[in-house]
């Protein structure tokens, strides 16, 4: 879903044969058919270096933090709860003691499960942030393609071999932080504008 708009790498591979086989009966040279045809720009370098995507890992970071910040101090509070109890163990009844143990296992349990949930929601976060982006950063590459009279972008890392020229990720990045900033005023919803770019 994050690169829906890339063609296989192997089409680009298969296009290279297919130029080095032609430039015997051509007199436009190869490099200029990949530059005015294909483009590639590195996916995750967009987002990770583009003010959008800088505000998402930093807010990722942050709440990762803070509940990092949460774990340590459970974990502290169930340990001393755990040796307080086993402190008490020579002077409570057997059974007091089991039971006693068997709610405190339930307990961390529960929380457990509960730290467990908040870090999922948050892992959910950046997916749905580095989502986000990439639909809503779509046109904006769809213009410079068509700027460059390019008939595909593949994402650089499906590309075995390129000119350096094709790549437009610096220009890319410059074009989304100029129409998009950090993407907080962003209010269109996310599936009307993808419905929209597949039309």
């Amino acid at each position: 879903m994050a690169r829906i708009w890339f063609s296989i790498g192997l089409a680009f591979l298969a296009g290279l044969a297919f130029a080095q086989d032609s430039t015997a009966v051509q007199d436009q040279p190869q490099s200029a058919v990949i530059a005015t045809s294909v483009l590639t720009v590195d996916v995750d370098g967009l987002f990770t270096r583009s003010q959008f995507g800088i505000r998402v890992l930093e807010d990722y970071t942050t709440q990762g933090e803070a509940l990092a910040a949460e774990n340590r101090r459970i974990a502290d509070a169930l340990r001393e709860e755990e040796l307080t109890l086993a402190a008490q163990r020579a002077d409570m009844a057997i059974d007091v003691f089991l039971a006693e143990a068997e709610a405190f296992d339930e307990k961390a349990q529960a929380i457990r499960r509960a730290q467990d949930a908040k870090e999922r929601v948050l892992e959910t976060l950046l997916s749905e942030g580095r989502d986000r982006f990439l639909v809503v950063s779509r046109p904006i590459l769809g213009e410079l393609m068509i700027e460059r009279g390019a008939s595909a972008i593949l994402d650089r890392r499906s590309v075995l071999l390129s000119l350096g020229s094709i790549d437009i990720t610096e220009d890319a990045i410059a074009r989304i932080d100029a129409e998009l900033g950090d993407g907080t005023v962003q209010d269109e919803d996310p599936e009307t504008e993808e419905t929209t770019a597949q039309d």
